[in-house]
């Protein structure tokens, strides 16, 4: 197995440190959008949508013109009306789904099919960080299958029912929120991929990083199957929006939660300022034809070698597909 790894991300206190310091390094930007970058008449579909990351994403979307579906498992109907309210947008509008159940995956995409057809832009941004390992109706792992296996589902779903038409024009784009903490495994753990395995929050960053590895090596495998030979036929992106000051680490220990507030409020960035890689790479002219692209922030950054890695996408792809195919 592929050799590497970082050590920024392997307990909570590294992580929020790197978190902190990647703030404040120089970088080249990648561009920047015009208020005429518009999305009018695309159709977008976000997952997680109803706080954070997601919600900002939505309501800037909705801004450019954007016909937004936020796929959430809480905030229905009241985020996609508030949404509507600040926009002004008509063209807001909100559909159930919870992740961690397969059965609720196959019925978003057939509400997708009956009530908006083809996408245009999709963007996979959910994600859970528990406490403690909770094992889901299907018997996986919740992170496990919120964070990697519910995305590699539902892209597929899409896919076989030609909700996302390839060779579009403009092209499709399917958009993956990863992070930096991808590069932190050292190794896939081939021998136990989707077993269950009881963990406590001693490792829940641990383990974040890891099914962000699987999510980006999906996101690079995807991109070489739909794209053959270089004749790009629908865009793949991924990217770390950095710190967030978000609600996402919501179930760590009570004791702790009143510090994470305040480093989060004074050192980590809003969600409509880390929604800027997503909006750019959903809304840019300068993306259109381009594929595997990688964001840390607004800057441009090569993917950790194990997840560009052909033969660990394939090896990746297998055990999905014979995994799902277990939990039908």
């Amino acid at each position: 197995m592929t050799q590497g790894g970082h050590e920024q991300y392997r307990n909570p206190v590294k992580a929020i440190i790197t978190g902190i310091t990647d703030l404040f390094r120089k970088r080249e930007k990648v561009g920047e959008l015009m208020s005429s970058d518009r999305l009018d008449g695309k159709k977008v579909l976000i997952t997680g949508a109803s706080s954070g990351l997601g919600y900002a994403v939505a309501r800037q979307l909705a801004e450019r013109g954007a016909t937004v579906i936020m796929a959430c498992r809480s905030g229905l109907p009241e985020k996609g009306e508030e949404i509507r309210r600040a926009t002004g947008s008509r063209n807001v509008s909100m559909l159930y789904v919870d992740l961690s159940d397969t059965d609720s995956i196959h019925d978003l995409v057939r509400q997708i099919r009956e009530q908006y057809g083809t996408l245009d832009i999709v963007i996979c941004n959910a994600a859970v960080v528990p406490r403690k390992s909770r094992r889901t109706r299907q018997g996986v792992e919740e992170m496990f299958m919120v964070n990697y296996l519910a995305k590699f589902l539902f892209i597929n779903l899409l896919l076989k029912e030609k909700l996302i038409r390839l060779k579009g024009d403009p092209l499709p784009r399917i958009i993956f929120v990863s992070s930096e903490s991808h590069r932190n495994p050292r190794v896939f753990d081939w021998e136990g991929f989707g077993t269950y395995q009881p963990f406590a929050m001693n490792r829940t960053v641990e383990l974040y990083g890891y099914y962000k590895l699987l999510l980006t090596t999906f996101a690079c495998e995807l991109s070489r199957r739909l794209n053959p030979d270089g004749d790009v036929q629908c865009s793949v992106f991924a990217l770390c929006p950095g710190p967030i000051n978000s609600n996402i680490a919501r179930e760590a220990p009570a004791a702790i939660r009143p510090l994470l507030r305040i480093i989060f409020s004074i050192f980590f960035r809003s969600p409509q300022k880390a929604a800027e890689p997503v909006v750019y790479l959903a809304a840019s002219p300068a993306m259109e034809g381009k594929t595997r692209e990688y964001l840390f922030l607004m800057s441009r950054r090569e993917i950790d070698p194990k997840a560009v890695d052909a033969a660990n996408g394939k090896r990746l792809w297998d055990l999905s597909e014979n995994l799902i195919r277990t939990m039908i």
